[in-house]
């Protein structure tokens, strides 16, 4: 039996647009002290799993390729031909590795802090799984954030998964107590989770398998791929299986998913800011700001973003609007 570390790094990372391209997305970018997200990933997981499996797209496999060359355990890079989401990417893993082994699953593009109580939290989760459960980890929850999804739980035991509330239910899930942020790892045996698909959503099962057999050195067929349905493994797999398992955790976490988040860790950890909290990203030319709190400042060398920290989440509106028009801004 091997633990098996599975990146999924698939993603794009748009509501990061401008710093985050579909040539460069978050995972890559070399924003905390040169390191990437993808490069912290691997590090931390190094000490727990014997080999690793990369599952992204094909734009990204040659920026995984180059990071993970430098690695010192076994590492595979399956290359998605078309993206299917995360319970096809998370199937392919599962068939790439023996039925036993131990799959930790995990996004490339998340910051982690505290890696001895992250450590401690993994190999639990491999305790669980080995006695047949998928194990999800929730985060403690410290603020009622609207940008999670949430895992109500007693004890292990998951009771609901929660969609991204609004702010009234986010506080409601606050002062319950028994709310988790979901973090979107997870643990669990090869075979139990192929098991689970099959019996859920055995269309995913049945073409990612088909997909998987016709694989020429990790290259996933496009147009097998194309008939994969498009289905989170969240709604696939673990908001319908009985075998799931929660392992509560407490080191420090988030998915840096918007500028508000990306503002949050990097004035936490002394990036310099004025006297009303504005940050300057991607220059050292002098930026003045006037009449404007807790603004974030994009600079890139094609493009200008101005945003403020609480309406982060509304840069999504601005890539989307690029995409419908097929803007060369988003490469």
């Amino acid at each position: 039996m091997s633990v098996v570390h599975v990146l999924l790094s698939g993603g794009i990372g748009s509501r990061l647009w401008p710093l985050s391209r579909k040539q460069l997305p978050k995972q890559y970018l070399p924003l905390f002290d040169g390191r990437s997200l993808f490069d912290m990933t691997i590090q931390r997981n190094q000490q727990i799993a014997n080999e690793i499996i990369v599952v992204g797209n094909k734009d990204n496999a040659h920026l995984s390729n180059k990071i993970i060359s430098s690695c010192t355990l076994p590492c595979t890079n399956i290359v998605e031909a078309a993206s299917r989401n995360t319970a096809a990417a998370i199937a392919f893993a599962a068939f790439a590795v023996a039925v036993d082994d131990i799959l930790i699953v995990t996004p490339s593009d998340h910051i982690i802090v505290g890696e001895e109580l992250y450590g401690n939290a993994i190999r639990e989760g491999i305790e669980r799984a080995k006695q047949g459960y998928i194990v999800t980890f929730g985060v403690q929850a410290t603020r009622p954030e609207t940008g999670y999804g949430y895992i109500e739980y007693k004890n292990d035991e998951v009771i609901s998964f929660r969609e991204k509330p609004n702010r009234a239910t986010a506080e409601d899930f606050i002062e319950k107590g028994n709310f988790l942020w979901n973090s979107g790892m997870f643990c669990f045996r090869a075979s139990v989770f192929l098991e689970e698909l099959e019996k859920y959503e055995p269309s995913v099962y049945n073409q990612a398998k088909i997909v998987w057999e016709a694989q020429k050195e990790g290259l996933l067929d496009e147009t097998l791929s194309l008939l994969i349905p498009s289905i989170s493994v969240d709604y696939a797999v673990m908001e319908r299986s009985k075998k799931i398992r929660v392992v509560p955790t407490t080191f420090g976490w988030s998915d840096l998913g918007s500028y508000e988040a990306l503002y949050d860790y990097f004035v936490s950890n002394g990036y310099p800011q004025d006297e009303n909290g504005n940050i300057v990203l991607g220059t050292d030319i002098f930026t003045g700001f006037v009449g404007l709190k807790k603004t974030i400042f994009v600079h890139t060398k094609d493009a200008f973003l101005i945003v403020k920290k609480e309406k982060s989440q509304d840069v999504k509106k601005i890539y989307n609007t690029l995409e419908k028009n097929q803007s060369n801004l988003l490469d």
